[in-house]
């Protein structure tokens, strides 16, 4: 799954697992108001104070003991773990502060076969006593001495020692572990001090190249995009990958960057190696999202066998890039009971354990280890059951950069927000500005702070600028080198007459590949080519304001419309005359009580109310077993659907689909209210259930997507398995679903996309031959 999918997938609040979603057994089990940790008595650590209550050890109390140590998310919460209140809080860290590394190791927080591959990769620490440190012990060493001289130990701490100690530090503390533990990349300045990279982040609704190119050209104009070049693609199949992959590889090729900066389709991992495999040297550096448990990566499709194999292949200069960020593992139904931070350092013990065997695999083709691994962890980048509020937001950054420095990696951060989280465009600024004082690596980097596929908010061209220009940071010198051969930078590293102007790179671009036409040509190409991309919906960043880390007056304006927009699409509900309008609707509820109820409780959309789940059975009653169930959400967006030639085009295109494929659909529309994607999986239990047991059954699931661009897009969530698993309640989820997304009239047309569907459809079925 990639990160395009996983947004879909997690901002509509797909909480996996067998039978009740993570966030429900969560809800109903935890104490009321979280944790209250009990008055301590003097000396105790986390066993002693467990045992003195509980009269045995107690697994459940030592998981929540170590959550309530963090600062307060939603997610933690969610999960059952957060601190009642401050008091608490205080009193569970003291707890934690006490316990002695070895005891900590000698009791997992949850075990599972992940944890014991990463325990069992740790070298013998070098001389005695690592093990009776405390944790505080431990703090105090990080924070005071000598960072080379800590690095040996620093190979033998454990993922979860990482994760305890770092619930110990205030922001300061962490900003000041972020500034004295660097890991730059292998002969690059890239997570070196005083040096903020850059992924250029060019993504396409329609995996468009001249819309991925424009984008690369406009960030580097502003000197912006020396980490690598990594397009999220809007679709999975092999022929656009390597589409995508050509377009940006062209560019490094034309620009002689080969060794210098590597580009990455965040495609899973083996759809890059089987492109690699067919057309050896195109893929740049390999990338793949990462979870925190064997379970939850199951979830991605990936183990830890799958990961060392890939790894063991990467022996050329470029390895991996990793995608982490809190939240992803309970949000996927793999909470294990267990807090977001400890999760979330698993993940970085498992990308050091992977860059081992880089490191090995470049030894044995007889190349000097130099992993070129990194990571970016996307903070925020779920919504706001994972956490709400930007001082949430930079907490999590700054726990994550620790971990992650403390682990030996290079990390970079994706400083985001999605549009139903309470962070406004002003707030982003002042995230930005407390976590780069840490060191990030790099942050992503877009046109604007909205990115026009993802449907979320990140970082800029014109916050690197900005970024730049108040702390002093540096762009990797290969790269700052090139900007100055560009003609964006003098000598002196200051803009010139042509910074900010991508279409000044346009004609440096052609020039590279041979291009010998007057300029005068050249620039008015590349003008018409520049107003088609915007036309289709990209922004393109051009020139700046008054300062020159402003956006353009007119293109502010823009931003600043779809930031409006996208909050008024997410307090938008389906009018009760479009539901109307719709040939056989049904109105059917969720759970959620209103939108807010539906944003704040995701796990509220994913079940029907009782009434409307007594409804739906009796409105199949009259049928003779349905194969195919057809229905309708509002999603994170209503407009989505209810725009003018939106949803209507899709189902006329459909239903004549599926009758020639001779599949009988439900003849009647549900249209869910406050659904998410995960109550077409419980409806298609209810309805297929019955059915015999080695029929196959289908769900497509029409619902809206996240807002954010001039694209309000829906999606098709496409189910098909057979009536013996729909009849276990939990079994079906998004592991066996197929996706067919960025459906709107100007991005993937509804007519195609309902091709799309069925193509898929027939697949499944095993009906290739009717096509």
């Amino acid at each position: 799954m990639n990160r395009r999918d996983f947004c879909r997938f997690t901002s509509l609040g797909i909480l996996a697992s067998q039978g009740l979603t993570a966030a429900t057994r969560a809800l109903e089990g935890r104490p009321p108001g979280g944790i209250r940790v009990a008055p301590l008595r003097p000396a105790e650590d986390l066993f002693s104070h467990i045992h003195r209550l509980k009269g045995r050890f107690d697994p459940d109390l030592y998981r929540q003991l170590i959550g309530a140590a963090n600062p307060f998310k939603e997610g933690d919460a969610i999960v059952g773990v957060a601190a009642a209140d401050e008091g608490s809080r205080v009193r569970a860290r003291r707890l934690l502060g006490a316990t002695l590394i070895q005891d900590l190791e000698a009791c997992p927080i949850f075990p599972d076969t992940l944890y014991r591959s990463l325990q069992e990769d740790l070298p013998v620490a070098p001389g005695p006593g690592l093990g009776n440190l405390t944790l505080d012990q431990l703090r105090v060493r990080l924070l005071a001495e000598d960072p080379e001289a800590l690095k040996p130990l620093l190979a033998c701490l454990g993922s979860d020692v990482i994760a305890c100690v770092v619930k110990l530090m205030s922001n300061a503390e962490l900003t000041r572990i972020g500034q004295r533990f660097c890991t730059p990349l292998p002969g690059t300045r890239l997570g070196a001090r005083g040096y903020l990279g850059a992924r250029i982040q060019p993504n396409s609704p329609t995996d468009h190249p001249e819309e991925i190119i424009w984008q690369v050209l406009s960030g580097w104009s502003y000197a912006v995009g020396d980490l690598v070049l990594g397009t999220n693609p809007a679709g999975s199949e092999p022929e656009a990958v390597a589409k995508v992959e050509a377009a940006l590889l062209d560019l490094i090729r034309t620009f002689g960057l080969e060794t210098v900066l590597p580009h990455s389709v965040l495609a899973h991992v083996d759809l890059q190696a089987e492109l690699e495999a067919k057309a050896p040297d195109t893929t740049g550096i390999w990338f793949q999202s990462l979870a925190g448990s064997t379970s939850a990566n199951a979830t991605f499709d990936v183990t830890l066998e799958k990961l060392q194999r890939h790894a063991d292949t990467r022996a050329g200069q470029y390895g991996f890039y990793f995608e982490t960020g809190q939240g992803a593992d309970f949000t996927n139904g793999h909470g294990h009971g267990t807090d977001m931070v400890v999760h979330e350092a698993r993940k970085y013990g498992l990308i050091r354990l992977l860059t081992r065997r880089v490191a090995q695999a470049q030894a044995r083709a007889g190349r000097e280890p130099a992993p070129w691994v990194h990571v970016n962890d996307v903070a925020g980048f779920i919504g706001p059951e994972v956490f709400r509020n930007k001082e949430q937001l930079v907490r999590c950054c700054l726990e994550d950069l620790a971990m992650g420095k403390l682990h030996g990696l290079t990390i970079g951060l994706d400083v985001c927000a999605t549009l139903h989280m309470d962070l406004t465009l002003e707030d982003l600024d002042w995230c930005q500005e407390q976590v780069v004082p840490a060191n990030p690596a790099y942050l992503i980097a877009l046109p604007t702070k909205n990115d026009p596929m993802l449907g979320y908010l990140s970082s800029a061209f014109q916050d690197h600028v900005r970024l730049r220009e108040r702390f002093g940071t540096r762009v990797n010198d290969p790269m700052w080198a090139f900007f100055k051969r560009l003609g964006v930078i003098d000598d002196m590293g200051r803009p010139t007459a042509h910074f900010g102007q991508p279409l000044w790179v346009w004609l440096r671009y052609r020039r590279a590949k041979g291009d010998s036409r007057p300029e005068a040509e050249i620039e008015a190409q590349g003008r018409e080519r520049m107003a088609a991309v915007r036309r289709r919906g990209v922004p393109l960043a051009e020139g700046h304001g008054r300062e020159i880390w402003d956006l353009t007056p007119a293109l502010e304006r823009e931003v600043q419309g779809l930031f409006v927009d996208a909050k008024n699409c997410l307090r938008a509900g389906l009018a009760p005359a479009f539901i109307a309008s719709l040939p056989g609707s049904r109105r059917l509820k969720s759970q959620s009580q209103d939108r807010f109820d539906y944003i704040q409780h995701p796990h509220t959309g994913e079940v029907l109310d009782a009434a409307s789940r007594r409804r739906l059975r009796a409105l199949a009653r009259p049928w003779t077993d349905p194969q195919v169930l057809v229905l309708v959400s509002d999603g994170l967006n209503a407009h989505a659907l209810m725009d003018p030639g939106h949803l209507s085009p899709f189902l006329a295109t459909l239903y004549p689909e599926l009758e020639r494929l001779g599949l009988r659909r439900l003849p009647v529309l549900p249209v869910v209210e406050g659904g998410r994607v995960r109550v077409g999986y419980r409806m298609g239990e209810d309805l297929f259930g019955a059915s015999p047991a080695t029929s196959m059954r289908a769900v497509i699931h029409l619902i809206g997507e996240r807002p954010g661009s001039m694209h309000h897009t829906f999606s098709a969530y496409l189910t098909a398995a057979p009536a013996a698993i729909w009849s276990r309640a939990g079994t079906v989820d998004h592991n066996i679903t197929r996706l067919v997304s960025d459906i709107s009239d100007t991005t993937l047309d509804p007519v195609t996309a309902a091709r799309d569907t069925i193509r898929i459809l027939a697949k499944l079925w095993g009906a290739e031959k009717q096509l």
